[in-house]
């Protein structure tokens, strides 16, 4: 049985809520009079139950019943783990 939630593909940019990550959505649109493609960002809060996604994975959020007062989405999956992210770099 196929459900019909949003999915969404971004950035995680914070973790250091408990449970929970803030995911960065970056949109591209022509804009209308001068043909420049441009760059619209919007930050989302997401439900990480396992709490040990980092900052910059890239991950799939998925819609779902309102969490809390902000969050409305889950971390279905992770996609992808930054190598180097910057806290790493400064703990060496």
């Amino acid at each position: 049985m196929a459900n019909n939630r949003r999915r969404l593909i971004g950035r995680v940019v914070s973790d250091k809520m408990q449970k929970t990550v803030t995911v960065a959505i970056e949109r591209r649109t022509l804009h209308p009079v001068y043909k420049k493609v441009v760059k619209s960002t919007k930050k989302v809060l997401a439900h990480d139950e396992s709490d040990a996604i980092p900052v910059g994975a890239i991950v799939q959020i998925v819609e779902s019943r309102p969490l809390s007062a902000r969050k409305r989405w889950v971390v279905e999956k992770v996609l992808s783990v930054a190598a180097n992210t910057a806290s790493e770099e400064q703990g060496e």
